[in-house]
């Protein structure tokens, strides 16, 4: 049997080399083998830290005889969902045709055309209450393909067409004429869904729903706070090392699934940091609670290379036993006499964007300038590693190694966020330049990611439906949008917020009716309902290391867009086509603040409770 994955770029298809099943990664070569032998495929999905991932690996795919079984009647694809996120999509949505309770690992069985006609999740190894064993559904399925074989092409026609039907291109329209009083019902809506007693959203399992904290954050929600600090005392946060978990299984946020993921955390680290720019008690609880989060990115999930690690896993070995969580058990002292979880060292473009954000925006919010560096580490790492000659982004890597997987509209949108932030916070007009470029190939593309869908997907013209949900973190369309809209505070050029204006606007009436799936397409409505407001700050060259109470003011203004450069860096960007830093210049050799509402711009001022004064009454 021939070990095609041992030398996968994905740890969790790494994971499952040694199994007795003759797995295939996803590629052309399992469904030509599939068509060889006239047998069904099985697409088995899931990710490093799937906590029930390990557990059907162990069960099941480990068992030799559950494995010859799988071998002689069916084709085998292990699929990491992060590395191909559009495979997990497509067949996510053909899976709930089959089943309600839809989650990793995800098993569809499709025909070698790729066309899904059974599936369904975890199995046990022997029949539980009910649920029949993995080895009964193989059983199953193949009595289905053998002797029922009209009706499964049939099952598999009639899915492929439905998915077909939903598969449109990015929706366009115009935001509703009452959007503002539709957005504060949302809100309502959000907070009816509190737990009062527990505090979070609805009741079991709770997950922390970054994006529609954000967007009560930016209309100034006491909901967003009160959420931020509860969570930041729950069983939710690890408090030794910093950082958050999942989920929860219970509604009192007890029981939590350990894995800890990039996403979350940078999202809410972005999060805490700007509840911190206050003076007040709670506030110093937020930067305490940020500061654990950035300590984890940067001590746990970074990389040599640059880039972060997409998560760290939920189990490890603690006293020699085999344990989910564990090692989060265990004080200090104990955790050093054991090994921590693994990290899933694979580097994600769009979740690295995400991050980068975060820890330039904190950093420099919070007067952490080593996350500023860290964030930059980052994104050095990606520009010279996953953009391509041609300047289309790649997906994935490891190590040297770089992942043939398709980059998606998430990994443009918020890479570009990520490196808009990043030069905001560095002054470096390079970043903003770059970033314009992936937002500008992206428009260019009709608004589909530049590179195109998934090569084996598209040759069996598997139809994908644009996913405009958010729920742990931004869609793919919310990311391009958010970055498309900070270019046009940077440049004036209508184009920008013309193009986000219609693509929100186009998801908008489904977006605030279910407010919790949609949490960063709700912030976006906001922002183009509010004035455009920006702060720009230039220092002296011979200034920049120094301290600036000035600058101390324009940390704490997260309500806009806010960017500080050196003089000479402040020559670079209108050349360069950021429109708003034109004319901006050092006044008497001191620091000098331009706060501007819809590119109408204040006089400048040079005294730090001048700019205090002025930022408190926009």
């Amino acid at each position: 049997m021939t070990n095609r994955l041992r030398d996968a770029i994905s740890p969790y298809l790494r994971s499952h080399a040694d199994n007795p099943v003759d797995w295939f990664a996803w590629g052309t070569e399992a469904f030509d083998e599939a068509k060889r032998r006239d047998v069904p495929v099985l697409v088995s999905i899931g990710y490093s830290t799937c906590h029930w991932c390990h557990v059907m690996a162990r069960e099941s795919f480990s068992d030799p005889q559950l494995a010859a079984q799988l071998n002689s009647g069916f084709v085998a694809i292990k699929v990491d969902r992060e590395e191909h996120p559009e495979v997990d999509s497509v067949y996510l949505a053909a899976a709930g045709a089959f089943t309600q309770g839809l989650g990793w690992p995800l098993n569809v069985f499709v025909t070698p055309e790729g066309k899904a006609f059974f599936a369904g999740t975890y199995s046990p190894p022997v029949p539980i209450q009910g649920h029949p064993s993995f080895s009964q559904v193989l059983d199953a399925v193949d009595d289905a393909w053998r002797s029922r074989r009209d009706q499964v092409d049939l099952t598999a026609d009639a899915i492929s067409d439905a998915l077909a039907q939903t598969a449109v291109a990015t929706p366009t329209g115009a935001l509703p004429d009452d959007a503002e009083e539709r957005l504060a019902q949302a809100v309502r809506n959000l907070e009816a869904y509190e737990d009062s007693t527990h505090g979070g959203f609805g009741g079991a399992p709770k997950f922390p729903v970054a994006p529609v904290l954000s967007m009560l954050l930016r209309r100034g929600s006491p909901l967003a706070a009160r959420t931020l600090l509860t969570m930041s005392r729950s069983p939710l946060r690890d408090p030794l090392e910093g950082g958050f978990f999942r989920y929860s299984v219970n509604r009192d946020w007890s029981d939590p699934h350990y894995e800890r993921m990039l996403y979350d955390n940078a999202l809410l680290l972005d999060e805490y940091a700007r509840l911190a720019a206050g003076r007040d008690a709670q506030a110093a609880e937020a930067r305490h609670t940020a500061e654990g989060i950035a300590s984890f990115l940067i001590s746990v999930l970074q990389q040599p290379e640059g880039g972060f690690g997409s998560a760290q896993d939920s189990e490890s070995t603690v006293a020699g036993s085999r344990s989910e969580g564990g090692y989060y058990a265990l004080d200090a002292a104990g955790r050093a006499r054991e090994t921590p979880p693994a990290v899933d060292a694979k580097i994600l473009t769009g979740w690295n964007g995400l991050a980068i954000a975060a820890l330039a925006r904190a950093g420099f919010s919070l007067g952490h300038a080593e996350w500023i560096d860290a964030a930059m580490r980052a994104a050095d790492y990606l520009l010279g590693s996953h953009v391509r000659a041609d300047g289309l982004l790649l997906r994935a890597s490891i190590g040297s190694r770089r992942s043939d997987a398709a980059a998606t509209l998430e990994d443009y949108g918020a890479f570009a966020g990520g490196l808009l932030a990043l030069a905001a916070a560095t002054g470096r007009a390079h970043y903003a330049i770059r970033a314009r470029q992936l937002v500008d190939a992206v428009l260019d593309a009709g608004f589909t990611a530049p590179g195109g869908r998934d090569s084996v997907l598209s040759a069996q013209n598997i139809a994908a439906a644009v996913d405009t949900a958010e729920g742990a973190y931004p869609s793919g369309v919310s990311a391009v949008c958010s970055a498309a809209l900070t270019l046009f505070d940077l440049t004036g050029e209508a184009r920008y917020r013309e193009i986000v204006s219609q693509t929100v606007g186009g998801v908008a009436a489904e977006a605030l009716t279910r407010p919790i799936g949609f949490g960063a397409t709700l912030e976006l409505v906001q922002r183009l309902l509010d004035p455009t407001q920006q702060l720009v700050v230039v220092t002296p060259d011979a200034a920049v290391s120094a301290p600036d109470s000035l600058v101390d003011v324009a940390r704490r203004n997260t309500a806009s867009l806010t960017v500080v450069v050196s003089e000479s860096q402040a020559r670079e960007w209108p050349e360069a086509g950021f429109g708003l830093l034109e004319g901006r210049a050092t006044s008497d050799g001191r620091s000098t603040a331009y706060l501007c509402t819809d590119f109408v711009c204040r006089l400048p001022v040079t005294d730090p409770r001048e700019l205090e004064l002025a930022l408190g009454s926009v």
